[in-house]
């Protein structure tokens, strides 16, 4: 990916780039604007008036002009701006200029007046870097985007901070848009350990009988279905003076699901190549953490596999056992994920951390409650919940606390052994999380991210195209710089 963003201390007019950014603000030039409209005669205040372009928000008017390029943002009205607001703004340059092939832009630093150069400058340059993506790997005649963005009056040091996000981002996207006969457990596990290596992180990496040894038969019963065998992923990030904290990331890491002898329709096994999204943003996270090098002790864990049909694979019926020794009925093949991430969970709380945050592509009722823009965040511990939400807002990633309602354990009740793997179709989300707390021993937080971390193909989302979108990574890393 050749996005990059860097800042000058210049003014958008005073900038010899190809394409210049300025903004419309209660439906005129903003100060830059005005600047450059000076040094074009006038041409951008004529075409506002000729146009009638409001500069609604988000919006954009493309203008060609005699040796300049020049595109007009919409920021809408002059008050009720938040900060993320410039996020969503760079995402639209960024989209606009990869569209036209343009190579270079000045960009104006919006809104800088009102939440300051530095602050701006970060998410400006975050949003300009994940509006430039694009997976073109597969596409015979697609060449990847090639941009600079340049921030007028910017703030410089905030840039890298924000790239090294991006770049967090950017992998877990690539994770999740790789089709899944490329994609498979054990590839997911050497891409893992190559950015491991690349990043200065421990990694380590376990196969079928080490599995077993360790008594992950939740996790085996699913894998074990496969040809492509499982590998259970461990990256661990310590900080150079004593960890302040130790922190725990868990991801669900199937990369493809059919359901298993519970089998899926046609239509839903679409996007399951997606079903690892979880495992995707705590990879992309941890490359991000290596960058920025917070004071405290992250590990981070994925049990990857797939759920497949074979002479192998696990039934309805089935009674398996976690590596806690609880006993799980299973009831649907199609509730795999939990399973995996029973003994992901288990191990994890094995290392005793402060705090676990897991994210799951897990149940479709989340997607029916909440959309496919927010995530449901199930907190069994409620200061943690609290935590990890303020960091979701910050990162501008939508999450919606959703209740661990107890009653609804009895749901996940079994006749022959400690649990069900399902309950019923009322409240299938919350049983969900509530099965999965079974499993943690420390502070717990499950994000269910099942809506957000897949944009289908006709359903581009609001920080990049169809496809993965790399949620959760941007929380992640912010709830982890918040712990020093």
């Amino acid at each position: 990916m050749a996005i990059r963003v860097k800042t000058t201390r210049r003014k958008v007019f005073e900038h010899e780039a190809p394409m210049r950014v300025v903004a419309v603000l209660g439906g005129e030039l903003t100060e830059e604007g005005r600047w450059l409209d000076s040094e074009l005669g006038g041409a951008l205040a004529r075409i506002l008036k000729e146009t009638r372009f409001k500069g609604d928000f988000g919006t954009t008017l493309y203008v060609p002009l005699a040796g300049v390029q020049v595109l007009l943002v919409g920021l809408g009205k002059r008050r009720g701006h938040r900060l993320g607001d410039v996020r969503r703004i760079g995402v639209k340059v960024a989209e606009v200029a990869v569209e036209r092939g343009v190579r270079e832009a000045a960009v104006e630093n919006f809104l800088a007046e009102r939440f300051g150069k530095r602050e701006t400058s970060r998410v400006l340059a975050e949003g300009l870097l994940l509006g430039g993506y694009r997976f073109t790997k597969y596409q015979s005649e697609a060449k990847p985007p090639r941009a600079r963005f340049v921030i007028a009056q910017g703030y410089g040091p905030v840039v890298e901070e924000a790239a090294a996000v991006a770049e967090g981002v950017w992998l877990a996207r690539d994770l999740v848009n790789e089709p899944p006969n490329v994609l498979n457990p054990v590839e997911l596990a050497r891409r893992a350990e190559k950015m491991a290596r690349e990043a200065g992180l421990e990694v380590r990496v376990l196969g079928p009988e080490e599995i077993q040894e360790l008594g992950m038969g939740a996790y085996w019963a699913v894998a074990k279905g496969s040809a492509n065998e499982p590998r259970f992923i461990e990256l661990v990030y310590r900080p150079e003076e004593a960890p302040v904290r130790k922190l725990a990331l868990v991801g669900k890491g199937l990369t493809f699901d059919t359901g298993g002898y519970s089998l899926k329709p046609p239509e839903s096994m679409k996007t399951m190549k997606g079903d690892m999204a979880g495992a995707a943003a705590v990879i992309g996270a941890m490359k991000a953490i290596a960058a920025l090098k917070p004071p405290v002790e992250v590990r981070a864990y994925v049990a990857a596999a797939e759920n497949m049909i074979s002479g192998h694979a696990y039934r309805v019926d089935d009674v398996i056992r976690a590596m806690n020794g609880k006993t799980i009925e299973v009831l649907n093949t199609d509730a795999e994920g939990r399973l995996t991430l029973a003994d992901a969970l288990a191990y994890a709380s094995q290392q005793e951390p402060d705090a676990i945050v897991e994210l799951s592509t897990l149940t479709g009722s989340c997607v029916v409650a909440l959309g496919r823009e927010v995530a449901g965040l199930f907190a069994a511990d409620e200061a943690l919940g609290r935590e990890v939400q303020r960091a979701a807002e910050a990162a501008g990633e939508k999450v919606w606390p959703m209740p661990m309602e107890e009653a609804y354990k009895r749901k996940l009740k079994s006749k022959v052994a400690d649990l069900a793997n399902v309950g019923d179709r009322a409240g299938g989300a919350i049983q969900a999380a509530l099965f999965l707390a079974e499993f943690a021993d420390a502070p717990f937080v499950h994000l269910d991210i099942a809506g957000p971390g897949f944009a289908p193909a006709a359903e581009d989302h609001a920080f990049g195209p169809a496809g993965g979108t790399g949620f959760g990574v941007r929380t992640l890393v912010e709830w982890t710089l918040r712990q020093g």
